[in-house]
């Protein structure tokens, strides 16, 4: 049965295609390598060159400025959905992963395997492809990852795990062990995991050096617990970094001296000017309780993970490619995650069915930042939450945040909260009572959007 599934999706969406040209002249026997790297839980402005001033992450920052940074960039307002959204190149809703994946114990959610993959695209283009990281999109033996388009899978099938014995963090009863090499759980208990996914990415990359690669190296940091280095704390407690965000900093950091041996190593296989690299977190930062409360920041954005004001889905976001993208770039215009496959595609001369996905390519956006997002309108649902944008308007329908004891709590009188971003970015003024219309217009974009 899974290998019908997989035969119709082929059959449907035809992605073998190579073509000579792409819109930024790419040759067929010149095919790039792709990195897609996904941080988890990282705050709105968590590095320096998002301004960030009490954190220490250079590598990061060498990334971002090696390409084009987004300033409008959205996820999800959480972790599950934004992969998804991620690997689908569709709305949360579309894919029916609108929530946290729970644990395994709930073999019915995830991820369908009916689903066209970004990493199902590159493998019909004759890329060899890699999840190395966090999943959390299925647990199953048919929504995991050797079962959506992956050669090579590392890493916990669930959500939030301890970094040295890689048992959950947050089961319904007992932790359980979550550490699986292509389907099969193994052990190596002690090892710290991000240490282990540089292992594994390294011996990726040398396999493939000679052969076009897609490697999601997806990171489960700063997500909680936090487990930086030593040399990490004890750096942010003499500079004076207080508690909670030490905590938070010296993983971020750790999480930073991560990327930046990814880096080097593709550097020194001579494959970094010819590799493209996304990177973007996965949702705003955390405060729940077993974040400590928080650590993270969302700079003037109100809000984080889990509310769907500004700073629990506006996250740092950029694309570098040194053969043909320039350095040290901006772009304004408003993107979100579904957007990166069909880009990836376009760059890499890779024929997609665009029929049914909500990304859109950002090849126009990437060659010229006076262009016009191709978005206009665009809406997030989660929960009893939703929020629509048309332009600079931004609607919210349920709004929440978590108050000091982590439920979260109606923060209007009114079940509408309305904001103009290009005034007041911190959404701090509601005006939907002096928009009315302007409300009514947003609701009728979210009715014809939903789902």
């Amino acid at each position: 049965m899974i290998l019908l599934i997989i035969h119709m999706k082929k059959i449907t969406f035809l992605s073998f295609l190579l073509i000579q040209t792409s819109i930024l002249s790419v040759k067929a026997l010149q095919r790039p390598n792709v990195i897609v790297i996904l941080t988890d839980d990282q705050g709105s402005v968590d590095l320096n060159s998002y301004g960030a001033l009490d954190l220490q992450t250079p590598n990061m920052d060498k990334l971002v400025d090696s390409g084009i940074k987004f300033t409008q960039f959205y996820a999800a307002p959480v972790c599950s959905p934004t992969r998804a959204s991620l690997l689908t190149g569709k709305r949360p809703g579309k894919t029916g992963v609108t929530e946290v994946v729970r644990s395994r114990q709930y073999q019915n959610e995830g991820l369908s395997s009916e689903e066209y993959t970004m990493a199902e695209m590159f493998k019909d283009s004759g890329y060899s492809t890699a999840i190395i990281g966090k999943w959390h999109l299925g647990s199953s033996m048919e929504k995991q990852p050797t079962n959506q388009g992956f050669d090579y899978s590392f890493g916990p099938l669930d959500g939030g795990f301890d970094n040295f014995s890689h048992s959950s963090y947050y089961a319904n009863g007992a932790n359980y062990h979550d550490l699986y090499l292509n389907g099969k759980e193994i052990y190596r208990d002690g090892e710290f995991f991000p240490d282990l996914m540089l292992e594994e990415a390294k011996r990726f990359l040398e396999t493939n050096k000679s052969n076009p690669f897609f490697l999601y190296y997806a990171l489960n940091v700063p997500h909680y617990p936090y487990q930086g280095t030593k040399e990490w704390l004890d750096f942010y407690n003499t500079n004076g970094v207080e508690y909670p965000r030490n905590l938070y900093a010296a993983f971020l950091s750790t999480m930073d001296d991560n990327i930046g041996g990814l880096l080097s190593k593709l550097e020194t296989l001579g494959l970094r000017e010819n590799t493209i690299i996304v990177f973007q977190s996965d949702n705003g930062f955390s405060n729940e309780q077993r974040a400590h409360g928080g650590g993270g920041s969302s700079g003037p954005y109100r809000g984080h993970k889990g509310s769907l004001f500004e700073g629990g889905i506006r996250v740092p976001a950029a694309i570098s490619w040194p053969k043909v993208i320039k350095q040290k770039q901006t772009r304004s215009q408003m993107a979100v995650v579904a957007d990166w496959m069909p880009t990836l595609a376009e760059l890499c001369g890779i024929s997609l069915n665009k029929d049914g996905l909500d990304g859109k390519s950002l090849t126009e956006i990437l060659k010229d930042n006076q262009v016009k997002s191709s978005h206009d309108e665009y809406c997030w649902v989660y929960q009893k939450q939703i929020a629509v944008r048309k332009g600079n308007w931004k609607l919210l329908i349920n709004p929440v945040i978590k108050d000091s004891n982590y439920r979260n709590t109606l923060l209007l009188e009114s079940p509408y909260f309305l904001s103009n971003l290009e005034i007041d970015v911190s959404e701090t003024t509601n005006l939907a009572l002096e928009f009315p219309k302007k409300v009514d217009e947003l609701k009728a974009i979210y009715n014809s959007l939903k789902n």
